[in-house]
């Protein structure tokens, strides 16, 4: 199992954000972020927002750090790029 996560770049809530994402598919990205017992709701369309306290959590727990641009890169290669609006969370 691989997950990925960009470094917590994104502003939002008054906190900055990272992305965990998967290259294989959502089963595994799921199960991944349930064993750092980050819940559902940060799920949104294709990946998990992680606050930037949880960032070296995730690393620890086997999420290999990239570039935003590469988390892109990845959900594009693997089909798992979603467009806002799109269904089957």
């Amino acid at each position: 199992m691989t997950v990925y996560i960009d470094p917590p770049a994104w502003p939002g809530h008054g906190r900055l954000w990272s992305h965990l994402v998967s290259d294989v598919s959502f089963d595994e990205l799921h199960l991944f972020a349930a064993g750092l017992g980050v819940p559902r709701r940060a799920f949104e369309r294709d990946h998990y927002d992680i606050p930037a306290h949880r960032y070296a959590d995730a690393v620890r727990a086997g999420a290999v750090e990239v570039s935003s641009r590469e988390v892109v890169r990845l959900l594009h290669g693997a089909g798992l790029r979603r467009r806002k609006g799109a269904a089957g969370r």
